[in-house]
């Protein structure tokens, strides 16, 4: 077989122990067909080869996106994005500028706040200031806080509150109005849906499907805003993500591109299970994993929310948050009930994720898999846990040895790029730092790790996060817990394909996997540190396609 493409003249990172460096390598029928020396690749090329050169930059397996939100994200690429602005002043002239380019809009919404970005906490009387006569918001930068005007609750039909689940809240003032500040996806929906974005929220608000159904050119909308996300994506290097919100309707969103030819990556779903379901909704994960389980769209995961964030004190603590006696927050779901929620799922032979960022919800979701295990036996679960931003140390040995992925997010670190250090790290409380946004450690005591963004929370972009990963300061008390360059490559794509169960089709560069590839403009290697975050993507190529050329 002739190859139709042959990448030559390249710094080949392959990821895969058996032959790690190359210098060529070709592709047949979306396959990679050979990878080898300039010698023993480029003679294999016919007529109708077309032939790749990378100009000594690095080629990789294409970047795994172990945790992120595409179809969020693809849609907030059109808000008004005020990461980095602080006081009123800058706030009013971002707003004033997007109003005036979208007139008509029902709702304005900016991404990408930080919980200082005024001198004191953000209010509707604040934002009324700036534009009192259109419904406006702001979602945080970790996606967990949303803060809205007046215009906007009465919009919404929350000024005067609104039942939530526990875990989320509409934040009352003493005058029985709503503050502006709403905590956590059920309680800032309503406002949301202003926009008419409500359906695409759907996989992390409630775990639920549209209904009704939304009409055909409905879903034309939709499918937009995610081939929106997934060029994006591709731009950035990454062939294959996993989805960390999800339901059924997402899914078909993604067959739908599909069926269109503007599936550019392959992409892992979960089913959303939340704590008010019933065992029974785990029909519908299963139900899910067997209509969608071939090489581009998967599910066979549910994920599962232990706690809120940090920031907002919904981060579940074994001890209590610095100068708030008494105030560890709580877990979505108790101990007991997680337990046996995973031990139900794993039976089914179904893969878990679980975002844990407080001590107390990483050893909640712990113990709830070692349960699993206790009663099931033990299988290559690859169960994870999401975030880990604080975990004590008795429970860091357990990763390992249970066999449980730990999913993190290099940008996360405060201090380490997009995030300030403060106010996280007081509310974490200067005698914990040295248990805070491990990665070495956890390395060093037996877990696999995954590396992801979290997109749209942080920058999609993995030159980023490595960046990210190589330059983080260490904490007062604690360690160096940056991993070396090659072993932060390799996170980002033969350990998040082996995190998502997809290594016998991506993230390694091997005669027989998928033509999944990336090529950076430059050799990452020879690089300076501080540099690696700006260098460019040349060509993303899925499946033996084009999908990027920059």
């Amino acid at each position: 077989m002739k190859p139709d493409m042959i990448i030559t003249n390249a710094r080949i990172l392959t990821m895969d122990a058996a032959r790690p460096r190359a210098e060529a390598l070709a592709i047949a029928a979306g396959r990679i067909l050979t990878v080898g020396s300039r010698a023993e690749v480029e003679p294999l090329g016919g007529p109708e080869t077309r032939v790749i050169d990378a100009r000594g930059g690095t080629v990789l397996p294409g970047f795994v996106e172990s945790h992120l939100h595409l179809v969020l994200g693809g849609a907030e690429l059109a808000h008004l994005h005020v990461g980095g602005l602080h006081g009123e002043e800058a706030l009013r002239a971002a707003f004033l500028g997007f109003a005036a380019r979208h007139p008509q809009a029902p709702l304005l919404m900016a991404q990408g706040a930080d919980y200082a970005m005024l001198d004191h906490p953000m209010t509707r009387a604040d934002l009324d200031r700036i534009l009192p006569d259109r419904p406006i918001a702001i979602t945080a930068a970790d996606h967990h806080t949303v803060w809205a005007n007046t215009a906007a609750l009465r919009a919404a039909g929350i000024l005067h509150g609104h039942s939530c689940p526990h875990g989320h809240e509409v934040v009352m003032g003493p005058d029985g109005q709503a503050t502006g500040e709403l905590r956590e996806f059920e309680a800032f929906v309503p406002v949301i849906a202003l926009g008419g974005e409500a359906r695409l929220n759907l996989g992390i608000a409630t775990g639920e499907e549209p209904s009704p159904w939304p009409s055909e050119a409905e879903l034309a909308i939709d499918r937009a805003k995610v081939a929106a996300g997934l060029a994006h994506a591709a731009a950035h290097g990454i062939t294959t993500m996993v989805n960390m919100d999800g339901n059924r309707f997402t899914l078909e969103l993604l067959d739908g591109l599909r069926r269109e030819g503007r599936l550019t990556a392959r992409v892992k779903v979960p089913f959303h299970f939340k704590p008010h379901m019933e065992m029974s909704a785990l029909d519908r994960a299963e139900a899910m994993s067997r209509d969608y389980n071939d090489d581009w769209l998967q599910c066979g995961l549910v994920k599962m929310f232990m706690d809120g964030v940090i920031d907002s004190r919904t981060a579940y603590m074994l001890n209590d948050y610095p100068g708030v006696p008494g105030h560890r927050s709580e877990p979505l779901l108790p101990a007991a009930r997680f337990a046996e929620v995973a031990t139900a799922i794993d039976k089914r032979g179904l893969q878990i994720a679980v975002h844990a960022i407080g001590d107390g919800a990483v050893r909640n979701t712990i113990d709830g898999y070692e349960a699993a295990q206790r009663t099931n036996g033990r299988r290559d679960s690859r169960h994870r846990i999401e975030h880990i931003e604080l975990i004590d140390r008795a429970d860091i040995p357990r990763l390992g040895a249970l066999g449980i992925v730990a999913s993190l997010q290099p940008p996360h670190a405060p201090g380490a790029m997009d995030f300030a250090v403060q106010p996280t790290m007081d509310m974490i409380g200067a005698s914990r730092w040295r248990d805070a946004y491990l990665c070495r450690t956890l390395v060093g005591q037996g877990a696999k790790v995954a590396f992801a963004s979290d997109w749209p929370v942080t920058d999609i972009s993995v030159l980023r996060g490595l960046g990210a990963s190589q330059t983080r300061s260490t904490y007062a008390g604690g360690v160096d817990e940056r991993l070396d360059l090659f072993d932060s490559l390799h996170a980002y794509t033969a350990g998040g394909a082996w995190a998502a169960h997809r290594e016998t089709i991506t993230g390694i560069l091997r005669a027989g996997l998928a033509a999944d590839v990336v090529i950076l403009r430059g050799d990452v290697e020879s690089v300076a540190v501080p540099d690696i975050a700006t260098m460019g993507i040349a060509l993303t190529i899925c499946a033996g396609q084009i999908t990027y050329s920059g």
